[in-house]
């Protein structure tokens, strides 16, 4: 017992001491949008091009986001009370918009789901609550494991320290990752296996 808590007071200490940082090659920074009153994300493919749409509900209704570059590509202030929140629905899914209107986008959130926590390559997300109530997301190569200083194989990138936590992961692709809170969408990408990444 006493090696248990030794080892967790260790790992509660190097969590709060790590920085936050941006995330390693080849993830880039994309947007940290506002978005009042957000309850959960979710992700789906733009049927033409291939790339990441992030899908985001709120109070204020549902957007759709481009993954790649952050600009807003569709907005619903006004969706059907049915749909505007996925309570209720047995798969957690709103009807998507814009590019993929009436296509089911599962959300994540505060009614309960989750994103992918690994992506190819390697890739590992997980989310810690040293100091709880205030969450950090570690993006890591290391299987979650966290070994060793903040910075060779785990980064600290994000800092819940304002806003509630609702989803954290990466999309079904696996070239995005997202950090949706109670009041902001972070998004990181990386190119393709191919290497191609519109701008």
């Amino acid at each position: 017992m006493t090696t248990e808590s030794e080892y967790q007071r260790k790992l509660r200490e190097c969590y709060t001491a790590a920085p936050v940082v941006p995330a390693p090659e080849p993830w880039r920074a994309v947007a940290a949008r506002p978005v009042g009153g957000l309850l959960g994300v979710g992700f789906a493919v733009h049927p033409d091009t291939g790339q990441d749409l992030a899908m985001v509900v709120s109070h204020d209704g549902h957007a759709l986001f481009d993954a790649v570059t952050g600009e807003r590509i569709a907005r619903d202030r006004d969706p059907a009370p049915e749909t505007s929140t996925p309570q209720g629905h047995p798969d957690l899914a709103c009807p998507g918009l814009g590019p993929v209107a009436g296509v089911p986008v599962r959300i994540a959130g505060l009614f309960g789901g989750g994103l992918h926590r690994t992506a190819p390559g390697g890739w590992s997300l997980d989310v810690v609550s040293p100091d709880w109530p205030h969450d950090r997301v570690v993006l890591s190569t290391d299987g979650g494991l966290h070994r060793g200083p903040a910075g060779g194989t785990w980064w600290h990138v994000f800092h819940a320290a304002h806003s509630e936590l609702r989803a954290a992961g990466f999309s079904a692709t696996g070239r995005t990752l997202a950090v949706a809170t109670s009041s902001d969408l972070v998004l990181w990408t990386r190119p393709p296996a191919d290497g191609t990444l519109r701008a």
